[in-house]
């Protein structure tokens, strides 16, 4: 597995997905979209995480680089890609599934309860989840379900608060990856636009006094979400032919270290700590059908095995 995280805006990082990643010691790249920034192949990476962001779906004129990454999300949906988009993400993923994206009835920011539908309730992802929970929220759009998606979520007076497309297609409005130090670091700096709501939303001290007291569960339920994300039945067990494999991100040389040097140009903000990675002779002659991860606490020792179809 190689996971991709879209980034819109340093403020808006992937939070308990990085943590995650990093305790499990799965490989990814955080990558800043910026108008300067060429997003790599969809099929480079295993699954594709795309974050939220300051910035309006249909906004593309002044972020030009939306047009890009609707491209992009597209044809990662197309390849049968692990996709999870989060607020701003979730919009992408359903822009891109051909839904409308427009104002919501309310902004929502500060904590909020959502329901799991019965689909929801039935999803992998949801199963050890209560019927109805709160969720941190930022955000003042919402989306229709793209046609063959499945609402797996809802709340009022926003009803679309989550939805699957497939089997490996996931869109939240919410924010599960977030953290006490990223909700005090948001209302820091977006203090005015919190002073501006709708007459239902809570005052900037109220969300810091909910946050200390919700913030363990959420992070929690997060954890878990995250767990039952990476962890899927038909994502571990996918096995990936010399067809299919995502092609390496690095140059590789025998028996030494692989160079992590983006392609494409790519602003690479941070990666996975497995600096160290070796890559065996075989690797350079014939194709790769898996690519198998040894689990040594030594990151600098870490190697990649690539096995060979004759």
């Amino acid at each position: 597995m190689y996971f991709l995280i879209i980034e819109h805006v340093d403020i808006e990082g992937p939070g308990l997905i990085e943590d995650f990643l990093t305790q499990q010691e799965i490989p990814y790249q955080i990558i800043d979209l910026n108008p300067d920034i060429r997003l790599p192949k969809p099929q480079d990476f295993t699954h594709v995480v795309i974050l939220g962001g300051l910035m309006n779906v249909y906004e593309e004129d002044p972020y030009p680089f939306l047009r890009e990454e609707d491209l992009f999300i597209k044809e990662a949906i197309r390849r049968g890609k692990t996709i999870l988009g989060i607020c701003l993400g979730a919009q992408l993923i359903a822009k891109a599934l051909g839904a409308k994206i427009f104002k919501a009835p309310a902004k929502e920011i500060g904590w909020y309860d959502v329901s799991l539908t019965k689909i929801g309730s039935n999803d992998p992802l949801f199963s050890n989840f209560p019927k109805t929970f709160p969720v941190f929220q930022w955000h003042e759009d919402t989306f229709d379900i793209p046609k063959a998606g499945k609402l797996i979520a809802t709340a009022c007076p926003i009803s679309h608060q989550a939805f699957r497309y497939g089997e490996n297609v996931y869109g939240l409005q919410f924010h599960l990856e977030v953290t006490e130090a990223m909700i005090r670091e948001w209302m820091e700096t977006f203090e005015e636009d919190s002073g501006n709501l709708h007459p239902f939303s809570f005052s900037k001290a109220k969300i810091l006094t909910e946050t200390e007291i919700k913030i363990e569960t959420c992070t929690r339920r997060g954890m878990t979400f995250l767990e039952n994300f990476f962890t899927k039945e038909s994502i571990i067990e996918k096995t990936y032919s010399s067809e299919n494999l995502p092609s390496p991100l690095f140059s590789l040389r025998a028996g030494g270290p692989m160079d992590r040097r983006p392609k494409r140009g790519n602003s690479v903000r941070r990666q996975s700590p497995n600096t160290g990675l070796g890559v065996s002779n075989a690797a350079l002659d014939g194709g790769a059908s898996l690519w198998q991860r040894e689990g040594r606490r030594d990151l600098s020792s870490v190697s990649i095995q690539l096995w060979i179809d004759k």
